[in-house]
């Protein structure tokens, strides 16, 4: 992809730029992004002396200060309001270029990437995942987080978090995703159950209690609800938890029961009953989401595709 001609100009156009290179422009990129020195020395994995030796360069070279105190840390100015978007849509261009021009290797590629999903799509996907880079990208490091919803649009943001697997709803709005699958919910109860024995009718779903899982804890209702209040019922939520893993466990020693994702299920359909919903709970479609930064990053791109077709694959 070419570069857009009226960009890079119009970011650089004042500028001295006899004392600038593309290092200084990566770097007021990250500063524009933080507006905070701490931040975007951890971004760019330099110490914030480097990093503020690296400022006052900039600082030179536009006439500007750019990051200004402000009664809760450092607020842009005006300029570097200005420059903001067209200077990331430059580097990105640049970063374009380079991608694609550049040979890959994932046996060898160095990288470190960080995963924010719940405690099921650990299980579901991303063991998959893990296990096979051992094969194909050796050097890759993965660490897995807890997905916090409420959180994600700031990790990613800050580079604290390169990859999420969310639904739609839970992705901000501002971050690039990518449909992986659909996936559907059946119920598990425990072997024995007195009242569950292959079938499982709405009213027996209705009488018994449930075990829900609420990312954000605490909650005591979801879509399930919504589905039975549409025709007239409830059920009774006796247990809410905010991870996956901990309800077939819970189940297999009770006689409380819950709707899982299918992918969950199948863990321990030699363990629990594994039935279909007396009625109709929709689905939910799982999706990966990034910052738009890393979208042609040569490894997290290979390594997104990589993740895709693993999903595509069960």
């Amino acid at each position: 992809m070419m570069l857009k001609s009226n960009l890079l100009p119009a970011v650089i156009e004042h500028m001295d730029t006899k004392n600038l290179d593309l290092g200084l422009l990566v770097t007021l990129e990250a500063l524009l992004a933080e507006g905070n020195v701490t931040r975007a020395a951890r971004r760019l994995n330099l110490s914030q002396p480097a990093l503020s030796a690296r400022l006052a360069r900039l600082r030179d070279a536009l006439g500007d200060p750019l990051l200004i105190p402000a009664q809760r840390g450092m607020v842009l100015t005006q300029r570097a309001v200005e420059l903001q978007q067209p200077l990331h849509e430059a580097l990105e261009g640049v970063r374009r270029v380079v991608a694609d021009g550049a040979p890959f290797n994932p046996a060898t590629m160095q990288a470190t990437l960080v995963i924010a999903a719940s405690d099921y799509q650990q299980y579901a996907l991303l063991t998959r995942f893990s296990v096979a880079l051992r094969t194909e990208a050796p050097m890759v490091r993965i660490a897995w987080r807890a997905l916090d919803v409420l959180a994600l649009a700031t990790q990613l943001e800050r580079g604290e978090v390169d990859l999420a697997l969310a639904t739609p709803d839970h992705a901000p709005a501002a971050m690039r995703q990518r449909h992986l699958y659909r996936e559907n919910y059946t119920v598990i109860a425990r072997q024995g159950h007195p009242a569950v024995q292959g079938r499982l009718s709405l009213d027996v779903f209705c009488a018994l209690e449930h075990v829900v899982v609420s990312l954000q804890g605490g909650g005591f209702s979801g879509p399930t609800d919504a589905a039975l209040e549409a025709v007239g019922r409830r059920r009774t939520v006796a247990l809410s938890t905010s991870g996956f893993l901990i309800v077939p466990e819970v189940v297999s020693r009770s006689d409380m029961i819950a709707l899982v994702p299918r992918r969950l299920a199948d863990g321990w359909s030699d363990r629990l009953q594994v039935l279909e919903p007396p009625l109709t709970i929709p689905g939910v479609t799982v999706a990966s989401v990034w910052h738009d930064r890393a979208t042609y990053h040569p490894a997290q791109r290979w390594l997104r595709e990589r993740l895709t077709t693993l999903a595509a694959e069960r």
